[in-house]
Order: C-alpha cells, then sequence, then structure tokens
C-alpha cells in the first residue's frame, strides 16, 4: 500500500490509551510508519516535547507528508477517509454508522472508568478502582460490546465488534487492556453470556496488540 511518508507522534505505552488507538489501526492497516514517542509524567518537559509537535499540547499526532492532524479519533477518521483499501469500516452503512456511534460515546464518555483505571498494561492491579460509577462505566461498555456482536459481529464474518477489525475496536482496545489490569468481576456486571470476554480474548490475542505489550514492557524495563 503506497501512502506518503507517515509518523505517529505517540506517549508511554504504559499509559498512553490514546496512543494506543491509531498506531493499533496502523499496523492492523500493515501500513509504514515511523513512531516518535514523547515521555509522558514529565511535567513541563512533556508538555514542550507535546508542543513541538501539535499545538494542542497532547498525544497521539499524525504527521502525513505537510499535514499535522492530532486527537486519536481524527487521526483513524482521516486514515479510513483516504485509505479506503484499509477497510476500517465496514462496507456495510448500517454497521458503520452503528461503529461510529460507540466510537465517539468512547471518545466523549466513561470519564470514571479513565480516571479510577487508568491504563497500566504492564501490571495487574486486580480489584484496585472500582466503585459505583466505574460499575457503571463497565456495564454500559460490556452492553455496547453484546450489542455490537450480536447485531453485527457474526453478520460481519469475523469475532470483532463489527465482524472485522474496525475503528471501533481500535478505539475500544485500551477498554480491554484496563479490564484485564484490574479484573472486576464482568459476569457481576453483565457480561452473563460471555460475550465481552470472548471479545477481551479477540483483542488480546491480536499480534499487533501483543507488539504493543512488549514494548510497552521494555519501556517499563519489565
Amino acid at each position: 500500500m503506497h501512502t506518503p511518508p507517515l509518523q505517529l507522534v505517540i506517549g508511554d505505552k504504559n499509559w498512553s490509551s490514546w496512543s494506543l488507538r491509531p498506531w493499533l489501526a496502523m499496523k492492523v492497516a500493515g501500513l509504514d510508519f515511523e513512531e516518535v514517542d514523547v515521555s509522558l509524567r514529565q511535567g513541563a518537559e512533556t508538555k514542550a516535547q507535546c508542543l513541538s509537535h501539535s499545538p494542542a499540547g497532547k498525544v497521539p499526532v499524525l504527521k502525513w507528508a505537510d499535514e499535522t492532524i492530532w486527537d486519536s479519533l481524527a487521526i483513524l477518521e482521516t486514515l479510513a477517509d483516504r485509505l479506503p483499501d484499509a477497510r476500517l469500516w465496514p462496507n456495510d452503512a448500517q454497521a458503520r454508522a452503528h461503529g461510529r456511534a460507540i466510537s465517539a460515546e468512547m471518545h466523549s464518555g466513561f470519564t470514571a472508568l479513565r480516571r479510577d483505571m487508568p491504563m497500566d498494561c504492564t501490571h495487574h492491579r486486580s480489584g484496585e478502582g472500582m466503585n459505583d460509577a466505574v460499575a457503571e462505566d463497565i456495564s454500559r461498555i460490556i452492553a455496547i460490546w453484546t450489542e455490537a456482536r450480536g447485531r453485527f459481529g457474526e453478520a460481519g464474518g469475523g469475532p470483532y465488534l463489527l465482524g472485522t477489525f474496525s475503528i471501533a475496536d481500535a478505539m475500544y482496545a485500551p477498554v480491554v487492556s484496563r479490564l484485564e489490569t484490574y479484573a472486576p468481576d464482568l459476569v457481576a456486571l453483565g457480561d452473563r453470556d460471555g460475550t465481552a470476554r470472548a471479545y477481551m480474548e479477540t483483542i488480546n490475542s491480536m499480534p499487533e496488540m501483543r507488539e504493543w505489550v512488549l514494548g510497552a514492557r521494555a519501556q517499563m524495563g519489565r
């Protein structure tokens, strides 16, 4: 697949859930791109590094030839728009609309889960971070996954939310990582038929996801 030179600016792989999203999609799409790492949690130094790549002062940032695109969802939609052969959205219009809706919900919501169960993919912190607001977020996510799999997954011919891998999976991959780290009781939170657990196994078994975790371990010296 021929593309202009691509450079993706990302934060530390152990913590940067927003960076994981476009990185994962770009890897699945088979894109050749350069990774530029920014060290997070370094105060003013981190902010200065981020500002050197984008006026938003955050990661990730996609540099595509002469253009700079920031924000995970904006990067993903740009990739889907410009690289239709990558098939980051399904051809079915209804599935595509549903995928966009649940991706936008992930992008703008679930603040309790983000705050109290931050991504930490190299550690196991079972039982930490749980409270009523987090439980509500996780229950909603389980419902999203169950509905997507039931309506579009099998019909789409694959084990992902809409069948084959899509932007929706990239958006929810960091949630899978969080649920592995903090190990809440998924059955008690609504996963009575095991759909959520099976979906997590699908994401965790992806070679690209494993590559990310290995990179995080290397960065953390683990």
